[in-house]
């Protein structure tokens, strides 16, 4: 077999130019010079005998070739990560990686907590957060870049076949008002109060924002009537301005619990309507597992779930134990020859 045309070092350099946009953005965020990575890209393209980029635009764009060549890259680079981190877990949690995903409200608000007490018990390995649009968090996922993640909103459809998706906890959707509001003096309200407040969101456009919309709709509550104050673009801003009087708000309850016990916010119930939302746990069963992504499952993740988590847990479990007991009775070819 003749010698490859490309090292892992100039795919490297590939993937960071197709990121940072250019030659010398990419060279500062991997620390090398400017005339190392051109000339390891002109190595590259004289080897391939095709070129990568066109060099008309202000910015390095790909050519056909260099984006076949990136996609592949990235497998590529995914799998030696794997690898490093499955020889990393020989140490047996003395070291290695847990890389976690989650979208906007949990990583926030949920996965902090989750991560402080793995890190009490395994303080030799080192933790990311990746936080993302659920999106790009499930594509994560499935190409091995994140261990598991815990998401809020849709998976996308093409993924379907790729990730373990379990239901792991439910996120109640709470109204939050300023304490001198008169609602906020009321045991309860009506739901036909709702549309009487004016309401502080995020921008309309975003995917949380859609999430709670649908998730009030399935609650019988019309969005639609609703009379929008302001839009802002975190709900850490929606938090302060509903404290500062400018309106009222929904945001998940795990978001509030500080406020709340400060006495800086209210949280007043809709008479018979309680809003939630699934959360979902998910993965991918045909990647590797690290001891520490294990670990985290079988330690931490129990400890914030619904009651039902663990029995889905174990049905899976058991599924694919008789799916790998098949697997192993099925004669090979071979053998039935």
């Amino acid at each position: 077999m003749s010698d490859l045309p490309f090292t892992l070092d100039q795919l490297r350099i590939l993937k960071a130019i197709a990121v940072e946009g250019s030659f010398k953005r990419a060279a500062d965020s991997l620390y090398v010079s400017q005339p190392a990575v051109s000339l390891q890209v002109q190595n590259l393209e004289r080897q391939l005998d095709v070129p990568l980029f066109d060099r008309g635009g202000r910015r390095a764009q790909l050519t056909e070739a260099g984006h076949l060549l990136l996609s592949y890259g990235e497998k590529i680079l995914s799998l030696c990560q794997e690898t490093c981190r499955a020889i990393e877990d020989l140490q047996n949690l003395q070291g290695g990686t847990l890389i976690v995903g989650a979208s906007q409200t949990t990583g926030t608000y949920l996965l902090p907590k989750m991560i402080g007490m793995f890190r009490q018990k395994y303080p030799d390995v080192a933790v990311q957060l990746h936080v993302h649009s659920t999106r790009r968090t499930a594509w994560s996922v499935a190409n091995g870049q994140v261990d598991l993640a815990i998401i809020g909103g849709e998976i996308p459809a093409e993924l379907g076949e790729s990730l373990e998706v379990v239901p792991y906890a439910e996120d109640e959707l709470a109204l939050i008002l300023p304490v001198f509001h008169p609602f906020a003096k009321l045991e309860t309200i009506q739901k036909e109060d709702l549309y009487k407040l004016q309401f502080i969101a995020l921008d309309s456009q975003s995917t949380i924002r859609k999430v709670i919309d649908q998730v009030l709709a399935r609650a019988d509550i019309d969005t639609r009537r609703f009379k929008f104050e302001m839009e802002l673009n975190s709900i850490e801003a929606i938090k302060n301005a509903v404290q500062s009087g400018l309106g009222a708000a929904f945001v998940s309850t795990s978001a509030i619990a500080k406020e709340l016990q400060m006495g800086v916010l209210q949280c007043t119930p809709i008479e018979g309507v309680v809003v939630k939302r699934t959360l979902w746990l998910i993965f991918n069963p045909n990647r590797y597992r690290s001891k520490a992504a294990e670990a985290f499952s079988q330690e931490i993740l129990p400890q914030f779930a619904t009651p039902d988590w663990n029995q889905d847990m174990l049905k899976l479990s058991h599924k694919k134990l008789v799916v790998n007991t098949l697997d192993a009775a099925t004669p090979s070819s071979s053998d039935a020859g």
